[in-house]
């Protein structure tokens, strides 16, 4: 891992995967090495500093970069390493705003790639040439590997583990790094739950309650039960909080828990539909097309062409 000052220390939650990765196969599959320009102490986000190697062409099977909470300074030395050691390397990956770097080094050019979501635009005008993709948490195109943020730096590891050694050595290392969510590279980086975001501790219960029951019809009368008010003081008190109606908000919580299970698993799409509340597949596929454009076959092709990872079991 390449590092640069005032990186989040965040990062080698990701370099935590191969150390796991070493431990649960029993051998050592993967050496770790942390880099920095010029070598030396290279100081983190904490203040805390951390000892690196200079920017050497070791032969390198993978290289990945971990950066802080601000676009990074464009680093020449670095960007000659990675162009020059790219073509030597099999794979080159970054970690949230890591993309940026690789940007720098021209890695990005006829390539796809993820960012934070809160930066993306940005990528899109400093790289042109980068078919910048805002809709998952990582991202491989070909060589290049990018992820969304810090924490999916985790998903992107495992990932690079799965293409090695197969899922069930990564599902074996997300049991030990005790992950409970299973996130396929093609789920999106954005939450509804924390989209919608209410307030009050009420609406909060009465959206727990909806994501656990979704089978369930959802009436207004049974969320404003949960939330101990009426249901016209529900509705008022929903829509001030969160910007939509319960009967949208809902809608977007089935979308989500079934975009999931569609694109990360082969459980039957009328099965999903059930479950969901959509009540069955035909209504399930107009919702995706109308939120997403995509049917839930097309998104599961795409699902299943991008590493996945199952996290706990």
């Amino acid at each position: 891992m390449i590092i640069y000052p005032d990186f989040q220390v965040l990062c080698f939650a990701a370099l935590s995967v191969f150390e796991v990765a070493n431990k649960e196969a029993g051998s050592r599959l993967y050496d770790l090495e942390v880099l920095g320009k010029g070598g030396g102490s290279v100081r983190g986000s904490f203040g805390q500093a951390v000892s690196c190697a200079p920017l050497v062409d070791d032969g390198f099977d993978t290289l990945l970069i971990g950066v802080g909470m601000e676009v990074p300074p464009h680093e020449p030395a670095v960007s000659s390493f990675l162009v020059d050691t790219a073509s030597r390397t099999r794979r080159v990956a970054s970690i949230c705003l890591g993309s940026f770097v690789l940007g720098d080094a021209g890695l990005l050019d006829g390539r796809k790639a993820t960012t934070h979501w809160n930066f993306g635009d940005r990528l899109r005008q400093r790289y042109p040439r980068c078919d910048v993709d805002m809709n998952k948490i990582f991202v491989r195109s070909g060589r290049i590997w990018s992820s969304a943020g810090m924490s999916a730096g985790i998903d992107l590891a495992l990932g690079l583990v799965e293409e090695d050694h197969g899922r069930e050595l990564a599902a074996m290392i997300a049991k030990g790094m005790v992950l409970n969510h299973r996130r396929a590279g093609g789920q999106s980086q954005h939450s509804a739950m924390l989209e919608l975001d209410a307030r009050s501790d009420r609406i909060q219960a009465a959206l727990a309650h909806a994501r656990r029951n979704l089978r369930n019809p959802l009436s207004i009368d049974e969320l404003a039960a949960v939330a101990c008010v009426s249901p016209r003081q529900f509705s008022r008190a929903f829509r001030a909080e969160t910007g939509r109606t319960p009967a949208q908000a809902v809608a977007q919580l089935r979308l989500e828990q079934a975009r999931m299970l569609v694109e990360q698993g082969s459980i039957a799409f009328d099965v999903i539909a059930r479950d969901t509340g959509f009540g069955d597949a035909e209504r399930m596929r107009r919702a995706f097309v109308k939120a997403t454009g995509l049917a839930p076959s097309d998104l599961r092709r795409e699902a299943r062409a991008t590493p996945r990872t199952d996290l706990g079991h």
